[in-house]
């Protein structure tokens, strides 16, 4: 007899796998720094990465979409969210510790959150407030404006955090229709596109076999973790999974010490945790808020019988 393996706990393990395979796609990208200037090297990923897509988008028969009318500013709006953040994020990748990089990236949950209360109206009480505040804080020490290892690569990845709040909000707003695949497609071609043009900018360096391989193992692993987020988000309670996206800090801290030797100190330790915990929080108090949402009509419903 099988062992049965719940929903919550299929999600789970999804984002689990999804965040490590990102992790190896930014320690791929961050080898390839040896051998390519960045925006040859988002360009070129670009170029596997939309390829695979395109074959994806085939296969199911979305290759050839059309976007609603009143999708089209937001999908436009999610294409320069998307394209920021990853200029700014692989900026700040390929010059300062993956593990810090992916530590400030961490805050997105809570800045989503802030951005949403700010710009959506969304009703957010003190708590997750709190919770905010100390999450930015835990970024503050992991950045520490003013100490020997703040630089302006340690911004590049503040604002790529702002980037992809921008790009959530605007996925937030899409209509239900509108393809996930279809969109990661505009998305990785857009991204390519920049790359492309930047690229223009820097040295062009020959393309070797071993700069070759990395490229195809980042844009593998890029789309693997796509494609388990969005099984991540289909399977059992989302309240339950998106706090598994935490582990991608156990893998950072790994990758970062076996593949480039690096240790985080003790300010990126107590910021991770500061944030992780936060985060944490915040999604603990908004799956209650939603349970106490979805009961309260219930017993509306047995004091009117």
């Amino acid at each position: 007899m099988g062992i049965q393996i719940s929903d919550n706990m299929r999600g789970a393990a999804f984002m689990t796998i999804s965040v490590a395979a990102f992790v190896v796609n930014d320690t791929t990208m961050k080898l390839l720094a040896d051998h390519l200037s960045i925006f040859q090297a988002i360009f070129l990923r670009g170029i596997f990465t939309s390829l695979l897509l395109a074959v994806f988008c085939l296969y199911k028969g979305n290759l050839l979409y059309r976007i609603p009318k009143g999708d089209r500013g937001l999908v436009c709006l999610r294409l320069i969210g998307e394209v920021g953040g990853a200029v700014f994020y692989l900026s700040a990748l390929f010059h300062m510790p993956i593990a810090n990089a992916t530590a400030i990236l961490q805050a997105l949950p809570l800045a989503v959150t802030l951005a949403a209360a700010i710009f959506l109206s969304e009703a957010v009480g003190w708590r997750r407030y709190l919770a905010i505040t100390a999450g930015f804080i835990g970024v503050l020490m992991i950045v520490r404006p003013g100490s020997d290892g703040f630089n302006e690569f340690s911004i590049y990845a503040i604002i790529a955090v702002f980037f992809v709040v921008l790009r959530d909000l605007s996925t937030r707003r899409l209509s239900v229709g509108v393809p996930s695949l279809f969109v990661s497609l505009l998305t990785s071609i857009s991204v390519m596109v920049v790359g492309a043009v930047l690229s223009m900018t820097m040295e062009w360096r020959p393309v070797t076999v071993e700069a070759g391989g990395l490229l195809a193992m980042a844009a593998f692993f890029v789309i693997f973790g796509y494609l388990f987020s969005i099984m991540a988000m289909r399977v059992g309670d989302i309240s339950f999974t998106s706090p598994f996206r935490y582990t991608i800090l156990i893998w950072a801290i790994l990758l970062g010490f076996i593949v480039f030797g690096d240790i985080p100190d003790q300010w990126t330790i107590f910021g991770s945790i500061i944030i992780v915990g936060s985060g944490v929080y915040t999604f603990y108090r908004e799956r209650n808020l939603f349970r106490q949402a979805n009961r309260k009509p219930d017993i509306d419903a047995m004091e009117e019988g």
